[in-house]
């Protein structure tokens, strides 16, 4: 069947060796490609990406425990480093679409021009 995938692939990448960001990528099909869109596009998001230097995963889990108990030692403190509030289910569609189209372009085989024949 043109455009199916045999089997669902998984890949893993590591994101920053020292704080131990691990995700997973499933593809679990591969469609034929729809003519004048660019490739890779943002199909699916699910909540917000981590803060920059917040400490890996585990460091992740005391902010969002910080910031989710108001009578947490360090809540005032990290709302202060956030910028105020920080919703971990909030996802910016259009932020995070505009960013996949910025890498895609960036990638794109570029048409090189015709080169000249000299005899």
């Amino acid at each position: 069947m043109p455009g199916a995938a045999a089997a669902t692939v998984t890949l893993k990448y590591l994101y920053d060796f020292g704080d131990g960001w691990e995700h997973s990528v499933r593809i679990e099909r591969v469609t034929d490609a729809v003519p004048g869109m660019t490739y890779p596009c943002l199909v699916e998001a699910t909540g917000r990406c981590p803060p920059e230097d917040v400490g890996g995963p585990w460091g992740y889990r005391e902010f969002l425990d910080a910031i989710a108990n108001p009578d947490h030692e360090e809540h005032a403190e990290r709302l202060e480093w956030i910028g105020g509030s920080f919703d971990p289910a909030a996802v910016n569609i259009p932020g995070l679409t505009k960013a996949v189209e910025a890498l895609a372009k960036k990638w794109a085989r570029k048409t090189s021009a015709p080169r000249s024949r000299t005899n």
